[in-house]
């Protein structure tokens, strides 16, 4: 399969649903996950709570990923029967040390992490608090924690409004977020704050996933998080398969926080999006303005960050049948050579203590290359690898289903 099997015709649209694990992660209990199952509790939740079966047309019975499910845990989610898929389906195992976002999204390009990130304890430490707020020239800062973004924003955001000192914030993640007021702060403060902060830790040889700027808009009482959030990533140390392809000649569209994630390497073209509908419509645009040899890449962040993070299963499920829906009509969109991989990071099981991510497998549905049961594979590596095989692109990690 490949570019040489279609010349001048091969495009690939790779979406990632952020965070739609599908349990069984062979290591879950080193993470404090054993048993995580982000789709098997949501349609769970679906029939034991709501009365009715998780619906996805689209997703299970024409893209297979009941089956991928079934993979794993040798059964179907509950409620569900059994599909016979118009693509392919497989499941995939992250051998990485974090459950993060850019670890996952890193080794789906060919980069499994191997190294220890940098994490920040519950409580920030007194000195780290000090340096930060130095680098960042601010009079102080506020939380200082681990915790719920949400929850901190309306917990300290009047302060912040009223003081000028940020939300300072972490997670199980390598993550250093800043939380500020768009007009109180200034979205452009926060935005240099947040770069300064990333070339300070980066000098410091601290290997640290993300920096993260979180503004927020509104009054006491009913503040939002707003679409202007950006990610300050460590960049890659080695090539991914986006710098393969673009060296081949194609461009990598990066739609939504792909090209944060990836520190805006490998990315020809990048178009920011907030929401389901926002990034539905940038994907649909942009695929009718790239060409041959191109990708475009749009992660689907709010089902992680919206329902995973807040243990919403009810919100997580219904935004998995709208997602379901727009999917269908997708799908008679693509042209011929056109190849989608529909795949997910890591899990963020809504039904689960806490509010971090959780260590399991991921679906991997591909679309446009025929049918057939690829197997659980081994590393998420495979995906990138399966998207360059398409493309005629030569990668050193993974292998590819197709």
């Amino acid at each position: 399969m490949g570019w040489g099997m279609l010349p001048g015709m091969a495009r690939v649209v790779w979406m990632v649903l952020d965070s739609l694990g599908i349990g069984g992660a062979p290591d879950a209990a080193e993470f404090g996950d054993e048993g995580a199952d982000t789709l098997g509790h949501i349609c769970r939740f679906f029939y034991e709570e709501r009365g009715r079966i998780l619906v996805l047309p689209t997703l299970h019975r024409k893209l297979g990923l009941g089956e991928a499910y079934r993979l794993i845990h040798d059964e179907l989610p509950m409620g569900w029967e059994a599909a016979m898929p118009l693509g392919i389906f497989a499941a995939a195992t992250e051998v990485s040390r974090g459950k993060d976002t850019p670890s996952g999204h890193w080794e789906m390009a060919g980069l499994p992490v191997t190294w220890d990130w940098h994490y920040f304890p519950e409580t920030l430490p007194e000195d780290l608090i000090a340096e930060v707020c130095e680098v960042a020239d601010v009079p102080g800062s506020l939380a200082n924690c681990a915790g719920s973004g949400v929850t901190l924003i309306e917990q300290f955001g009047e302060e912040s409004m009223a003081t000028g000192k940020p939300i300072f914030y972490t997670s199980a993640d390598s993550v250093f977020q800043v939380a500020a007021h768009e007009k109180s702060f200034g979205l452009g403060r926060l935005q240099r704050i947040c770069v300064a902060l990333r070339k300070h830790f980066d000098y410091q040889g601290i290997p640290l996933g993300r920096v993260v700027a979180r503004p927020f808009v509104g009054e006491p009482g009913a503040f939002k998080r707003t679409g202007n959030r950006r990610d300050y990533a460590l960049a890659p140390p080695k090539e991914t398969v986006l710098e393969k392809i673009e060296k081949a000649g194609g461009t990598v569209h990066a739609i939504g926080k792909v090209g944060d994630i990836f520190a805006h390497t490998g990315i020809g073209h990048e178009i920011k999006a907030d929401g389901f509908d926002d990034l539905w419509a940038r994907t649909r645009q942009t695929l009718t303005e790239s060409k041959a040899g191109d990708v475009v890449f749009t992660n689907f962040v709010d089902f992680d960050s919206v329902f995973g993070h807040r243990r919403d299963p009810r919100g997580y499920g219904r935004a998995l049948e709208d997602f379901d829906r727009e999917l269908g009509p997708f799908l008679e969109e693509l042209k011929t050579g056109d190849l989608l991989v529909i795949t997910a990071d890591h899990g963020n099981d809504p039904t689960w203590p806490g509010s971090d991510h959780t260590r399991e497998r991921v679906p991997v549905l591909v679309y446009g290359a025929g049918r057939g049961d690829r197997g659980i594979r081994e590393t998420f590596a495979d995906i990138g690898a399966t998207v360059a095989d398409w493309l005629g692109v030569k990668v050193d990690e993974g292998t590819s289903i197709l």
